[in-house]
């Protein structure tokens, strides 16, 4: 028999522990040579550059072969990736391309950054039944809840017409990886549509999966080619503040109008807080009601939620009636054992 234990190491870190084997799950830090689970290639879920260099973890990190692409790109060396074995499944959990949750044994799930929504090219993943289940937690609060896609596309069109017939150029602005190539496929109809060079690569990556994206044209080669000043035109850019220089050079010289997507769009202060002409609710994660129902999908016995609004996630959830902890209370001690397995140990994966 095998026991295994969720555990917060002296960094915060989080890992699944049996006597002789830990796996890290999305960690940034680590301090020995264990395994590393990474969901996906944002770098906030991507080990430190230099704990990478220090420890020899040849054959000892998982993830998609889609993260490991990805992670390489932007300069993180995860090249030598397992793909799940008996005792591990890799799970689609719907976030980004290649972004996959960690089903240990058919018993414990994490989840890793997760979205049940269907978004373009991006499915509705499937929850497995679990007894443990390890959450994200991002918009784990009840005011957090988003409008349906097809409303905002909707509205997102109207707005793009409206400027279009005004002569006025238009920057859609989202996270360069993952948010940006939704955007891509979902407003690409709109021409002539430009990218900034960070997410024009970005896309070429998931074009090389597979992934049919919109044709566009990096803002670099737009500008060698004096695109922007054939008004109107959409520009695809990463998300920031409408007063940083580069976009207040866009609005000025251009007379562009900005439109930002993200989850927190929900507060109604975020318009003025990013300093954004218009923003929508619209996020790679769960909203709250969304959490709910991962919740009674998979149906555990224990709930432990992680990053974002956990320790109101998991307080809600205990009033429903589930047993819910969060991780950050986890920290300094070791934790409830998961669960005692009969089936093979992890030794028959490691």
């Amino acid at each position: 028999m095998i026991e295994y234990k969720v555990i917060l190491d002296k960094n915060n870190e989080i890992l699944l522990e049996n006597n002789k084997t830990k796996i890290y799950l999305d960690p940034i830090h680590i301090v020995d040579e264990d395994y590393v689970f990474i969901s996906h290639a944002h770098t906030d879920h991507l080990l430190n550059k230099a704990h990478l260099k220090k420890f020899n973890l040849n054959n000892k990190i998982i993830s998609s072969n889609e993260t490991s692409v990805i992670a390489n790109i932007r300069g993180y060396n995860i090249s030598n990736n397992l793909e799940p074995y008996e005792d591990i499944q890799l799970i689609d959990n719907g976030h980004i391309l290649g972004s996959k949750g960690l089903l240990f044994n058919k018993k414990v799930f994490y989840t890793g950054d997760l979205s049940t929504r269907k978004r373009a090219f991006l499915n509705k993943p499937e929850i497995p039944k679990v007894e443990t289940l390890i959450i994200e937690s991002t918009f784990g609060k009840p005011e957090y809840k988003f409008p349906p896609l097809d409303k905002i596309i909707y509205q997102v069109n109207s707005l793009i017409s409206e400027m279009y017939s005004r002569g006025i150029p238009v920057i859609l602005m989202g996270y360069s990886l993952g948010k940006a190539q939704i955007l891509t496929a979902l407003f690409g109809a709109w021409k002539p549509l430009i990218v900034h060079d960070n997410i024009y690569q970005f896309n070429n990556i998931y074009k090389n999966f597979g992934i049919v994206l919109e044709e566009s044209i990096s803002l670099s080669r737009a500008k060698e080619k004096n695109m922007l000043d054939k008004k109107p035109w959409v520009l695809i850019y990463p998300l920031i503040s409408g007063k940083h220089t580069s976009i207040n050079y866009l609005k000025e010289k251009y007379g562009a109008v900005t439109i930002g997507f993200s989850g927190w769009a929900v507060n109604k202060n975020y318009c003025h807080i990013m300093n954004l002409d218009y923003v929508f609710p619209f996020s790679d994660h769960c909203d709250f009601d969304e959490l709910l129902e991962v919740i009674k999908k998979s149906r555990p016995e224990k709930i432990f939620t992680v990053h974002g609004f956990q320790v109101e996630f998991a307080k809600h959830l205990n009033h429903l009636g589930y047993n819910a902890e969060p991780v950050n209370k986890l920290k300094g001690r070791k934790t409830k054992e998961l669960k005692t397995y009969k089936n093979k140990t992890l030794d028959s994966f490691f």
